[in-house]
């Protein structure tokens, strides 16, 4: 008793921090912390509610439902979990909006695989307008994005993400990632500088003069020497001096070039290459998000099978009740409903082959062999000698009559197998005889 004690106590800690975590908007870390406390007790209620409310907050609205069902058929005393299943299944809009949400994600992801970018951010921008607080959907766009180098709408769809589920660690990777580039961006731009020229300049009656402090006055002869001297000079520093400068600083340009583009291919490429790690983990994800989004589907339709067979034994709608919980799977309900099950079964099988049955023989008596074999059949299928072999007689009878010939020979065999020596059987080895010499 001691240890059961503990683990209840344990579970209602791990809600605690789950409904903490949920306050301050780290919706990630409050479903890690319920998803552990309802290891521990599956029928926490709270815990199951609120982890339902986080999932309908993250946009995952069939995970929502999925808790909600759970917890109303593990406890139907004021569950909150009715109000908020009503609330969705009575807005037909909603729901109608809930499933294309979901058609249009899987088509977008659809077309991430395919390599369609474009088309995929144009169903996730359809997909958020339905539903603007899918945390995943504008994940998902925001690495489209970063894939199309459109950094800034990344950010912009990573931070609406952050506002939803704050600590969400997924986001905050990709986050970092893109500010990153952005800022690598913003440091590219590079200002050039001017040199100032200096001057001088002096009074000259009442006129200003202005010129370079390098000017110098001369007369016209020593202009000309100037002038030959100067281009002596200049061929011989072209030659010696500026040519060999020339070229080995443009060898030296090209190296650099050279080096440069070689740096930039290897970050590149090292880019390129955590992109597709980045997709092949997300294709993963989307596989398992596929998977788990139909079991759930499954999970709750079987429930519905369950609760609406119920519901028909309640209002002694036996038959009824026997078609319904014929469809429901024993393999995806929990212990106690599982137990609900196999006690309504019991209850449910013997009146529902019985009444099945007699109304089989009033549709026989009145040669409405048809609707004779398909409740028969049903009879004959759940138990072989019912009634002492007339339901097997009745059928094999009724398949005759419809020139069911195959069925009529295996039934009368059969009732030969089952009751040898009675006047059935007798009559059963008669008919089989007349079919097995027809052509």
């Amino acid at each position: 008793m001691g240890s059961y004690n503990k683990i209840i106590h344990l579970s209602n800690v791990l809600y605690n921090d789950g409904l903490e975590k949920a306050n301050v908007r780290d919706l990630s870390g409050a479903a890690e912390s319920l998803r552990k406390s309802l290891r521990y007790n599956k029928a926490n209620i709270p815990a199951r509610n609120l982890l339902g409310l986080i999932y309908y907050e993250m946009g995952e609205v069939v995970d929502a439902l999925s808790e909600w069902v759970i917890s109303r058929s593990l406890s139907t005393d004021d569950n909150p979990a009715e109000q908020y299943l009503d609330a969705i299944q009575s807005n037909r809009s909603r729901l109608s909006s809930v499933n294309q949400t979901i058609k249009k994600y899987n088509q977008a992801l659809v077309y991430c695989q395919q390599g369609s970018r474009d088309l995929a951010i144009i169903q996730l921008k359809k997909v958020l307008s339905m539903n603007s607080g899918f945390v995943k959907g504008r994940q998902l766009l925001a690495l489209l994005y970063m894939e199309e180098k459109k950094y800034e709408h990344a950010r912009k769809e990573l931070r609406l993400a952050a506002k939803i589920d704050s600590n969400n660690l997924t986001t905050l990777r990709y986050l970092r990632e893109v500010e990153q580039h952005v800022q690598k961006e913003s440091s590219s731009g590079k200002s050039g500088h001017r040199k100032k020229e200096q001057t001088a300049s002096f009074q000259s009656g009442n006129e200003t003069i202005i010129q370079p402090t390098n000017f110098k006055d001369t007369s016209p002869i020593m202009t000309i020497l100037n002038l030959i001297i100067g281009v002596g000079i200049g061929v011989l520093i072209t030659c010696f001096l500026i040519i060999p400068n020339v070229r080995q600083s443009a060898v030296s340009d090209a190296r650099k070039a050279e080096l440069d583009a070689n740096n930039e291919l290897t970050t590149r490429t090292q880019e390129v290459n955590g992109l597709n790690q980045q997709i092949k983990d997300l294709k993963k994800q989307i596989k398992e998000m596929e998977s788990e989004s139909d079991d759930t589907q499954k999970t709750i339709d079987n429930y519905e099978q369950l609760i609406a067979a119920y519901d028909a034994f309640a209002q002694e709608n036996v038959q009824g009740a026997g078609d319904t919980i014929a469809n429901v799977d024993p393999n995806l309900l929990g212990i106690q409903s599982r137990t609900i099950y196999q006690n309504l079964s019991t209850q449910v099988n013997e009146q529902y082959i019985a009444a099945v049955y007699e109304q089989a023989e009033q549709d026989y008596n009145t040669q409405n062999f048809p609707a004779a074999i398909t409740g028969l059949t049903k009879v004959v299928e759940s138990e072989e000698d019912y009634e002492d072999g007339y339901a097997i007689y009745y059928l094999a009878q009724s398949c005759r009559q419809t020139g069911d010939v195959e069925n009529a020979k295996k039934y009368y065999q059969r009732m030969i197998e089952l009751h040898p020596g009675t006047q059935r059987a007798r009559s059963s080895q008669q008919y089989l005889d007349e079919l097995n010499q027809q052509p």
